[in-house]
């Protein structure tokens, strides 16, 4: 159809339309402002008429396009009461896009240009680009004045108000309720308290003052900047609007101009403008002389205020420099940043809304920044009254709001509250009282009432929601929030206008470009849609919709590849997933409620996830919401479970709403949590949403945005937080009257243990009223009011306050410190607690009446007056625990004052009056002061570091009392009579200047303490004088226990003056010298607590001591370090140490000793008989040093050892006249020792007659070196071994050895090893050896090595037993070697152990024992440890009956005969036969079968963990048959079936001389156990039996019970791990009483029980060696009867109970086992409980080596008394502790144990309860005790 045939269709049409819509021409003003939102609708007026007026308006509309026109057609037939055919031919007509004919003529055509106000300029008409022409200052004023007007009259016609029709509720942008408003930096307004603006709830609208303060700044100078920051939600948006609207009316009247612009709407520039473009072209123009009008502007600049919406979704380009100046074209963002510093329009008021979050860097430091937080209570009730205003249900509504606090919390988010009250003002009026609310629990739910409520009812409700939220969410994906006509299909568009879901305004893209946009009414509202499409579409698969469950926390700089409009997108899916909520997305997606329910699961199993993760404080708060949303309480029990037990968070915003969500979450945990808010802006009412909160347990504020009011609603909270113990308010601006309503609130939580308010600018009075009003507090244990200000006065009042308070611990003060520590009254926490004791209610009153008090004041400028003061509260008060005052102005008055007094003030520990300005007069004073002190302990004075502590002991009754409260700590020592001791005095007088003037006076006045025991003068000026005064004035001080004289500037002269004071002294043990340090000790006696060598490890009352240790003489030292040792000093030294008694020991360090001061020193060790040892550590000696030290074997005869490692540490050891002489040791190791030391050396060691040990590993001795030393061996009387490891030795030198060791008769063991071991060890006997042991390692041979080796051991005296572990000897060499090797007589056993040996078969390895010379007589091959051993017996014998079968099969002629033949000529003596791990074949089980009959002498079979087929075990049985005289077979771990079993029985038949039969790990059924029980019965010879891990049973058990006693010589029984019970137990016990000669018993891994135990205990053999019941089930019953019938045995050599329940059940013995070498109680649940029986029966063992005590449950008191015990033990080598209960006390007397017991190797003590620095430490102290996981099982001690 043409288009003039469509016009003349259509005006009837049009006619019918302009008819309908004159009708109800509001609808259409509404509708043209919605597509029209530039359109004047004042030129209406000018029609003629209302008809001519609602063409105008169509016209309009049509000429916007087709778009348009389409969705406002869909408006009418949707909105209007259309007749049906109207409707049809509507839509039929225009609704569909078939084209678009205008129904006017060409001269009634509208432009859109005539949107804009009549006269004004276009956008088009750009004024930042013409000249400025030059106007006089009237002309510049009018034109100034008619444009201020015209941007009012734009502002008034844009927010005119509108009357609601009657029945309607108040217009929604009329109902305003200003929010809460907070400053959150020093820019608040003058007239603005505590930095929040409230506002006023009630006021008018024309009196809403909070508004204007927000332009009431402190400065007018500089940039005038202003950032509201809120939440989504909580109305930026509109209070910029409010803004705008009342400075239309007038009320804002210090603007005269007022622009509003939207970043959503300045994103969509692409092109750089300038300022005057931005705000002319972009909002509106002047008529004229807009050059004029804008510099006019720039000179009143104070008068513009500019307001910028949206600033969290500004674009950031790529280049952010700020505008050059007004002219100057930039983005949109660089002219909002020039605005905000002043460079652009400087002066001006600028206001910038946001969401919070990462700020744009354009924003001025000095910015004023607001945070918006919605409502509180009050807020919501008059939002929610002036909503209803003039309704009926007005009060029901209210009544409500009230009886809810879950709504309340949403309310107060004012976007959800206007939507709650949209709902319950069409749900109230059908709703019974409380239904209304019910439908309304979440926000989500809140938008679904909403959609269901407005949305019309009919087909098209479903189409239309899914087609908008695919536009929802399609925008929030691309970063769209402003869409185009062509975004949205016509229905959408008519959908969304119709229910006010879509607004519409108009959008400039630049200058001259102008276009309508259409935006949802909210950013939530939009993504509220974009979820529904999520949940509700099919076209969206599960994977992409969990893909939004995520959690956003921090807000990135925007970027214009991104925008973050999803933050809320998550809290709708999980809202939408909630069961309510099914219907709805049932009836919008059209499909079952089991299609939405898998929907909604997925979203939930997101969930799930999230909520067990470790989120940061962000994303909890959404977690939260989200969780709340979906109404389930099992997720929110997991979210609340999984959250950590200390939940903080720092730095961003949190609202009454999120508190709430996390109150909600945790209401479902049932742990206690703390939670700690720290930097974060806090909604001054939102601690009111944690009321209730029991799980809290911990709740911490650090926040300067907290005042009064938020102290306020906190108040409210916490007397409903019952579980709530402590309380922090940190760094906050609360004044006197929010403390007043805390302090109130405070005293209803009795269960409050703490109470921080640090840092809060509290005043005198405040701090006081605090401390009367929660010092009460029953359970109140820390009240912290550090860093607030404190007076003198304030000060002294608190201390009198501490002191009269019963429950008062202590009071700290330090600089910014103020902290009371309490103890809880016994009367009030004995109610709390229902305490019913009141014998322990008496004592513990009168601990609290006796209570001690501790007193810090330190740096609080406290004077003489003030502590006069203070000593007369102290002297009415408790007894004091320490009294600390330093860093005061006391001066020497002050500190003599409370020196005097401290006697009087029953001080228990420090006094501290360190830092008050103490001289050395007044030193004197205090000395005299303190001197007849009873208590005192310690007096530490240091002038030149201003320190001065007195130290004191408890008083008598305090000492008895710690002394009881001790007894754990003494029972763990020995035993003894307990005597109070009299306090030991410290005198520590360092650093003072004394010189030897005043050591007379210093002296006078100590003599007078009679407890004086340790003296320190260290840091003075003493010099030799003051020495050697000393020395003299020493004796008049009683007996010291220590004297420490460091950095004195002390000479070597006054050394020696000090150590004559060895002989003067008799306390004097010790003298400690380091001379370039200047450290000078004499001490005492270091037992006890002072013995641990790295500090107090553990504390022990004075002269507890083991009884050992007790008996031993404490040797006296002597050490001197960093000194240099010249040959005279030496000499001095020498003679002043000749009369020092004895046994002493002397030890030495400096850089470097020469020649002639060694030969000084050891010439004089002959005249000190006394000394017991002389060490040189650390002190470099020559290369002669060896010689010379090797010397003093003979030159001094007591010396025993000698040790010289690295010409570095020299150790030499003495004995005494008493001890005997001999067994001389000798250690030169890396000393640098070569060929040419070899031949001197070995002649001075040739002097001492026995020298047991020689060690001379990691020199450079070498092949020549070793050669020479081989040649010298023989002048050398050794008897122990002699280590040459490291050395540099080749092959060569191992075959040297090899050639060496025939003319060595007292050499019985050599080892060499040339790997990276490299060790080199020959070991010596005594006597001549007529056996020898020779093992090479990794010795590389090769071809050319092999005929050598061969002939050195064909040598008489050659070595009787060779092992070559992986020497490169391959399978030929081998065959070389066996056919060389030849003795003239003698057995030669060989054993080697190469990879090829685990690779070759059977066969080949027979075929190469045919090549030996001599008789093999034992032949053993092991394919798992490489090995192939054999004994060679020399010369070669024929045996008869071998040669008659070896010549039969001789004459077959076949391969396999000839190497039978062979093999019975070389094995014809072959007496021991073992294979293990051998794949047996056929050939190789044939060639048996035809071997063991030739072999008549064989008397041991072994074949083990081998695998053999069925014929190959009837070869093998059938050859085994015919060695009728084997008196051993071992047939065990084969991997055998059943049937293989029987056919092995059959070996038996015949084997009357069997003494040995293994047959463990076999599966030994029914007949087969016939069959072994029926072989037994003639076995009468049968000396072992082992059948372990068979799984017989009790069945099994019972026949072989029946079968025992016929075997009269069995003594050793193996029936481990069988499956044996109580009845097969008893009858085995029954059995084995009659075997007399049973020496082993193993029976472990059967549940036998108590009742076996019984049974055994009453007929174990009387020749018993062995005792094995690990794992037997066995009680404290069972193992008492058995220790009982074991105890006095005089062989049992092992006992094993391991893995038994023996609790206190362990065995005692009263007469003991002499020969017990081993006994293992592992995991028998051994306590403390049995330590002292348990050493007592230990003690009586005195053969044990070997002690197992791991897993237990062994403490300290265990440990001491195996300590006590370990020196006693003289054989013991091994002891097992691991995993118990050992502390550092206990672990630190095993070593002092150990330390007496030389012979022991090792104690193990992994994984007990020992801290890792003690452990370095004791292993230093003592490296046998073994803490590692891994068993180090170290070698002996040298020299033992």
């Amino acid at each position: 159809m043409d288009p003039d045939s469509l016009q003349l269709g259509t005006k009837n049409l049009w006619s019918w339309l302009v008819s309908l819509l004159s009708k109800d021409p509001e609808w259409l003003n509404a509708k043209v402002k919605f597509f029209l939102p530039k359109m004047d609708l004042s030129s209406r007026n000018k029609a003629e008429d209302a008809t001519q007026g609602v063409m105008l308006q169509l016209s309009r509309l049509h000429t916007q396009g087709q778009a348009t026109w389409q969705a406002f057609i869909h408006c009418v037939c949707m909105e209007l009461d259309v007749p049906l055919d109207l409707e049809v031919l509507l839509l039929s007509t225009w609704g569909h896009g078939d084209g678009l004919p205008s129904p006017l003529g060409a001269g009634e055509e509208c432009r859109p240009e005539s949107q804009l106000h009549h006269g004004l300029k276009r956008p088009h008409e750009s004024c930042g680009s013409s000249p400025r022409p030059k106007q006089c200052r009237k002309q510049q004023l009018e034109l100034a004045k008619r444009y201020l007007q015209l941007l009012r009259t734009s502002a008034q016609q844009r927010y005119g108000s509108r009357m609601p029709k009657p029945g309607q509720p108040l217009a929604l942008h009329q109902v305003y309720i200003p929010p809460i408003l907070q400053w959150s930096r020093a820019t608040a307004p003058f007239n603005t308290q505590e930095g929040a603006i409230l506002g006023d709830p009630k006021a008018e609208d024309g009196t809403d003052a909070s508004l204007r303060d927000l332009f009431s700044t402190k400065a007018d100078k500089g940039p005038k900047m202003t950032v509201l920051l809120g939440k989504a939600g909580m109305g930026n948006t509109t209070l910029t609007h409010r803004l705008c609207q009342k400075w239309a009316e007038g009320q804002l009247d210090r603007f005269q101009a007022l622009f509003r612009f939207e970043f959503r709407q300045l994103n969509l520039i692409t092109r750089s403008l300038t300022l005057p473009q931005l705000l002319f072209d972009l909002y509106l123009s002047p008529e004229t002389g807009a050059d004029l009008v804008f510099q006019y502007l720039e000179q009143n600049a104070n008068g513009v205020l500019l307001i910028f919406d949206g600033l969290d979704q500004a674009l950031h380009p790529h280049s952010s420099k700020d505008a050059a100046g007004p002219e100057a074209l930039s983005p949109a963002l660089a002219l909002f940043s020039g605005l905000c510093k002043g460079t652009l329009l400087p002066g001006c008021w600028v206001l910038a809304t946001s969401r919070p979050g990462k700020l744009p860097d354009c924003l001025p430091t000095e910015a004023a920044m607001v945070h918006m937080w919605g409502f509180d209570r009050p807020r919501v009730e008059e939002y929610m009254g002036r909503f209803f205003s003039n309704q009926p249900w007005q009060e029901a509504a209210l009544a409500q709001l009230r009886g809810n606090r879950h709504l309340q919390s949403m309310c107060a988010v004012p976007a959800v509250c206007q939507v709650t009250c949209l709902c319950l003002y069409h749900l109230l009026p059908s709703s019974s009282p409380g239904q209304a609310v019910a439908l309304l629990p979440t926000v989500t739910q809140n938008y679904v009432q909403m959609v269901s409520i407005l949305g019309p009812r009919g087909p098209l409700l479903p189409e239309s929601l899914l087609g908008l939220s695919e536009v929802a969410l399609r925008g929030l994906e691309t970063g769209k929030v402003i869409f185009s006509v062509g975004d949205i299909p016509a229905p959408m568009m008519a959908f969304g206008a119709a229910l006010g879901w879509l607004t519409s305004f108009c959008i400039c893209t630049g200058p001259g470009h102008q276009d309508t946009g259409y935006a949802f009414t909210h950013l939530s509202l939009q993504e509220f849609f974009a979820a529904l499409h999520l949940m509700a579409s099919p076209d969206v698969d599960k994977n992409a919709l969990t893909h939004y469950v995520t959690l956003s926390s921090h807000w990135v700089l925007r970027t214009k590849a991104r925008l973050g409009l999803l933050d809320h997108l998550p809290t709708f899916l999980a809202g939408l997933a909630s069961r309510a909520c099914c219907p709805f997305l049932s009836h919008v997606a059209q499909r079952d409620e089991v299609w939405v329910g898998a929907r909604q699961a997925e979203v939930m199993q997101a969930l799930r996830k999230l909520a067990t993760r470790r989120l940061t404080g962000p994303k909890v708060v959404a977690l939260c919401h989200c969780v709340v949303e979906t109404q389930e309480p099992e997720l929110a029990s997991l979210m609340a479970q999984s959250l950590p037990c200390y939940l903080s968070f720092h730095n961003f915003p949190l609202t009454y709403a999120d508190l709430a969500a996390l109150n909600n979450i945790l209401g479902h945990r049932n742990t206690p949590i703390q939670l700690g808010f720290e930097g974060c802006p806090l909604e001054p009412h939102c601690p009111e949403a944690l009321a209730g909160c029991e799980p809290v347990e911990d709740l911490s504020f650090k926040s300067r945005k907290c005042g009064d009011a938020f102290a306020e609603a906190l108040s409210r909270s916490l007397p409903t937080m019952g579980s709530l113990k402590k309380l922090g308010l940190a760094g906050s601006k609360i004044t006197a009257q929010g403390i007043h309503h805390l302090v109130q609130a405070l005293t209803l939580c009795p269960q409050l243990e703490e109470v921080r308010f640090q840092d809060n600018q509290l005043k005198d009075w405040v701090l006081l009223n605090i401390v009367e009003g929660l010092l009460c507090l029953p359970r109140l244990q820390k009240l912290d009011l550090s860093r607030n200000s404190v007076s003198m006065s304030t000060l002294l009042c608190l201390t009198k306050v501490a002191v009269t308070k019963p429950t008062v611990r202590m009071l700290q003060v330090r600089e910014a410190d103020l902290i009371f520590l309490l103890s809880p009254s016994i009367e009030t926490a004995a109610e709390l607690e229902g305490a019913s004791d009141l014998q322990g209610n008496a004592s513990q009153r009168k601990e609290a009446q006796s209570r001690n008090l501790a007193l810090r004041l330190q740096q609080c400028e406290l004077g003489v007056h003030d502590v006069q003061e203070l000593i007369a509260q102290l002297q009415e008060g408790p007894h004091l625990d320490e009294v600390d005052l330093s860093g005061n102005q006391l001066n020497d008055e002050g500190c003599c004052l409370m020196a005097e007094a401290a006697a009087q003030l029953y001080i228990a520990g420090n006094l501290n009056l360190s830092d008050n300005g103490l001289t050395m007069d007044g030193v004197h004073r205090v000395l005299s002061a303190v001197s007849m002190c009873q208590t005192l302990a310690e007096l530490h004075i240091s002038l030149l570091h201003k320190t001065v502590v007195l130290t004191f002991a408890p008083e008598q009754e305090e000492q008895e009392a710690m002394q009881e409260r001790g007894a754990l700590r003494d029972s763990l020592m020995h035993q003894r009579p307990r005597e109070l001791s009299p306090h030991s005095a410290r005198m520590r007088l360092t650093h003072c200047g004394w010189q030897a003037k005043h050591l007379a006076q210093l002296c006078g006045v100590l003599g007078g303490s009679r407890h004086l025991r340790h003296l320190d003068f260290s840091g003075n000026a003493l010099g030799d004088e003051g020495a050697a005064q000393l020395a003299q004035l020493l004796p008049g001080l009683g007996t010291l226990q220590s004297l420490n004289l460091s950095e004195n500037g002390l000479s070597l002269d006054a050394v020696f003056i000090l150590t004559q004071c060895f002989s003067t002294l008799q306390w004097l043990l010790h003298l400690d010298v380091s001379f370039e340090s200047q450290h000078i000790v004499l001490r005492g006696d270091r037992r006890g607590r002072d013995s641990l060598a790295g500090g107090p490890l553990a504390e022990f009352p004075a002269g507890a001591q083991f009884l050992a240790f007790d008996q031993r003489c404490v040797p006296r030292s002597f050490c001197l370090r960093q000194c240099l040792l010249e040959p005279p000093s030496l000499a001095r030294l020498c003679d002043a140490l000749e009369k020092c008694p004895g046994p002493l020991e002397v030890k030495l360090s400096c850089e470097a000793l020469s020649d002639q001061s060694l030969e000084t020193l050891l010439t004089r060790l002959p005249r000190l008989p006394q000394l017991s040892l002389l060490q040189l550590s650390e002190t470099r000696l020559s290369p002669r040093s060896p010689l010379l030290l090797a010397d003093l074997f003979s030159l001094c005869p007591r010396v025993q050892k000698v040790d010289l490692r690295s010409l570095y540490h020299t150790t030499l050891h003495f004995s005494s006249s008493e001890e005997q002489k001999g067994k001389h040791c000798g250690r030169f190791t890396d000393c640098g020792l070569s060929q040419d030391h070899v031949e001197p050396l070995c002649w001075l060691l040739s002097k001492c007659e026995d020298l047991s040990q020689l060690d001379l590993s990691a020199n450079l001795l070498g092949d020549d070196g070793l050669k020479c030393l081989l040649q010298c061996l023989s002048q050398l009387r050794i008897s122990g071994s002699l280590d040459l490891s490291h050395n540099s030795i080749s092959v060569e030198g191992a075959l040297c050895l090899v050639k060496a060791l025939p003319s060595c008769p007292h050499v019985r063991e050599a080892s060499v090893n040339l790997g990276s071991e490299q060790s080199f060890w020959v070991h010596f006997s005594r006597q001549e050896e007529a056996e020898k042991t020779l093992r090479l390692s990794q010795c590389g041979f090769r071809p050319e090595h092999v005929p050598r080796l061969a002939a050195s051991l064909n040598r008489a005296q050659g070595p009787t037993a060779l092992t070559l572990a992986q020497c490169c000897l391959c399978l030929e060499q081998l065959t070389v070697l066996l056919s060389r090797l030849w003795r003239p007589l003698g057995l030669l056993n060989l054993r080697v152990e190469e990879p090829w040996v685990g690779k070759v078969g059977v066969l080949t390895l027979l075929e190469v024992c045919t090549q030996a010379s001599g008789n093999i007589t034992e032949l053993s091959i092991s394919k798992s440890q490489q090995q192939l051993c054999l004994q060679l017996e020399f010369p070669h014998k024929e045996n008869p009956e071998a040669v008659a079968l070896r010549l039969a099969h001789c004459d077959l002629g076949t391969q396999h005969n000839l190497l039978v033949c062979q093999l019975m000529e070389t094995c014809a003596r072959l007496r021991q036969l073992s294979l293990s791990q051998v794949s047996l074949c056929d050939t190789s089980s044939l060639l048996l079968q035809s071997l063991l009959p030739a072999l008549s002498e064989l008397k041991t079979f072994r074949l083990t963990c081998s695998c053999v087929s069925s014929e190959g075990l009837s070869h093998l049985t059938s050859g085994l048959s015919h060695c009728l005289y084997l008196e051993e077979l071992d047939l065990s771990n084969n991997q055998l079936g059943e049937e293989g079993t029987q056919v092995l029985m059959r070996v038996l038949e015949g084997k009357s001389q069997l003494k040995r039969l293994d047959l463990s790990h076999l599966p030994l059924g029914g007949s087969s156990l016939a069959m072994l029980t029926q072989g037994l019965s003639h076995r009468t010879l049968l000396q072992s039996l082992r059948l372990s891990h068979n799984q017989i049973g009790d069945t099994g058990a019972q026949h072989l019970a029946a079968v025992l006693p016929g075997l009269p010589e069995l003594r050793k029984i193996d029936l481990s791990g069988n499956g044996i019970g109580p009845a097969g137990g008893a009858r085995l016990a029954e059995s084995l009483a009659l075997c007399k000669h049973l020496e082993e018993l193993m029976l472990g891994c059967n549940a036998l029980g108590d009742s076996t135990a019984l049974e055994l205990a009453q007929g174990l053999p009387q020749h018993l060696r062995a005792l094995h019941l690990p794992s037997s089930r066995l009680g404290p019953k069972g193992a008492l009867s058995l220790s009982q019938a074991l105890d006095g045995c005089p062989y049992v050599e092992e006992i094993s109970l391991a893995e038994n329940s023996l609790a206190r059940g362990f065995p005692q013995f009263c007469k003991g086992l002499p020969l017990l070498r081993r006994i293992e109680l592992v995991s028998c649940e051994i306590d403390d409980h049995t330590a002292k029986p348990l050493a007592a029966s230990l003690l009586l063992c005195p053969a044990l080596e070997e002690i197992l005590l791991s897993w237990n449950l062994l403490g300290d008191e265990a440990a001491a008394e195996l300590a006590r015990v370990l020196p006693q033990m003289g054989r013991l080598k091994r002891m097992d502790l691991e995993k118990n209960r050992i502390t550092a006390c206990g672990a630190q007397l095993l070593a002092e144990g150990l330390a007496q017991g030389s012979g022991i190797q090792v104690i193990r003590l992994w994984n007990n309860r020992i801290p890792p620095d003690t452990v370095r430490r004791l292993q230093s102290q003592e490296p046998r005790l073994d803490f590692a996981f891994f068993d180090k099982q170290p070698k002996a001690p040298w020299g033992t």
